[in-house]
């Protein structure tokens, strides 16, 4: 069984190779929109904070420990972005 740093690890490199969402991409949230996704996605379906300018379809909630390495991934992916600026 994997631990939690290891499958946030995968699904942020799931982000950048399968999705492309890599830190050029990312740069271009200067609106909280990684943390709103990731709100989201700590939340489920107690908030609803989905960033306005995303698509839904990327929202998906298939099980609580998916949706909470999404909302790490997105949380190293806002990370990386502050460092980068």
């Amino acid at each position: 069984m994997k631990t939690g740093v290891e499958l946030i690890t995968i699904e942020r490199q799931e982000q950048i190779e399968k999705h492309g969402f890599d830190i050029s991409m990312d740069s271009r949230y200067v609106n909280d929109e990684l943390i709103d996704a990731a709100m989201q996605y700590l939340g489920s379906d107690l908030i609803d904070c989905w960033p306005d300018s995303w698509d839904r379809k990327w929202y998906k909630t298939d099980g609580r420990i998916n949706e909470l390495k999404r909302a790490g991934a997105l949380i190293a992916a806002e990370i990386d972005r502050l460092n980068n600026i």
